[in-house]
């Protein structure tokens, strides 16, 4: 084979190369200055728009420096308290007990609405980071303070009921006005319907049915929960409904989505708890971990 003739087939091979880049290029639907990597990501490049109004145009650059100036700093220092606490909680061998840690995140989820399991998930691992970061914030800056076991010992006996969590059960409901609706809607629930459709369509409660039927976190004690209620709902399984029963006012069908056990806590499970609080209320500190930088080398861009 002539080198003339590899010359030949080298320079096709380039031009072809050339010619399928242009046309894929005049082809393609991304916005300009937008490419997609190896993976299919989207990359921005630096000196190109990621937003045009009229004629004007929002460069990245622009848009990546703006973000650095009014968020930066402060979202830089909230990595480097995270890790400054960490830190020194792993060098102080600094605990937070488990239960102290499943209350706050049984509280948080009393504070949400439905959610899938997989978003339960999620949540409740940011929770848990969140919760061991503040207790172990809390237990750093108390940690010089002196509380005497007398003082914990008091404030348990008297308060310690506050740190318990109560059973609850997160519950929708579906009212209609006779045995014969009911038994339609259990059809297509048994069919594979959505409780929460089903309650918009046939439901004549007007204050839930916007709401897919949804009524919220109620305990055995709560004042607002439908009379029969809770008895019916505590054995339920979780993502299941019952069977309709007669509640004077229509018949109802009421789904549990979640049922969260009850949290209470011994003398021993709680006391460091209490220890820190009573130490940061007596001495007036606030919870950031400013005051612990000084305990470790810190070097960063906005010093």
């Amino acid at each position: 084979m002539s080198k003339r003739f590899l010359l030949s087939l080298v320079l096709v091979l380039i031009i072809t190369n050339i010619a399928t880049l242009l046309f894929w290029n005049q082809n393609s639907n991304e916005p300009e200055g937008i490419v997609l990597d190896e993976q299919g990501e989207k990359q921005i490049k630096a000196n190109q728009p990621v937003a045009t109004i009229g004629d004007k145009e929002i460069l990245y650059k622009d848009w990546k420096g703006s973000l650095q100036v009014d968020y930066g700093e402060a979202h830089l220092k909230k990595l480097i308290d995270r890790e400054v606490v960490k830190q020194l909680a792993e060098d102080k061998n600094i605990q937070v007990n488990e239960k102290v840690i499943d209350q706050g995140i049984a509280l948080l989820t009393t504070m949400q609405s439905v959610m899938t399991e997989d978003e339960v998930e999620v949540a409740e691992e940011e929770w848990r980071k969140d919760l061991l970061h503040r207790y172990q914030l809390e237990a750093l800056l108390a940690e010089d303070i002196e509380v005497s076991e007398e003082e914990i010992q008091d404030f348990y006996n008297g308060y310690h009921k506050q740190y318990d969590f109560s059973a609850s059960l997160q519950l929708s409901h579906i009212i209609v006005e006779n045995l014969e609706t009911a038994e339609k809607v259990m059809k297509e629930l048994d069919d594979g319907a959505s409780f929460n459709l089903l309650a918009k369509e046939y439901s004549i409660d007007e204050e839930t049915k916007d709401l897919g039927g949804y009524l919220g976190y109620f305990t055995s004690t709560s004042q607002f929960i439908p009379a029969g209620y809770y008895d019916k709902a505590v054995d339920m399984e979780e993502h299941s409904h019952s069977q309709p029963f007669d509640t004077g006012a229509g018949f109802a069908i009421i789904y549990l989505h979640r049922h969260l056990p009850s949290i209470s806590f011994t003398y021993d499970e709680i006391k460091d708890q209490i220890r820190n609080e009573l130490a940061l209320k007596e001495y007036g500190k606030v919870l950031v971990a400013d005051p612990l930088w000084e305990q470790l080398e810190i070097d960063w861009i906005y010093e």
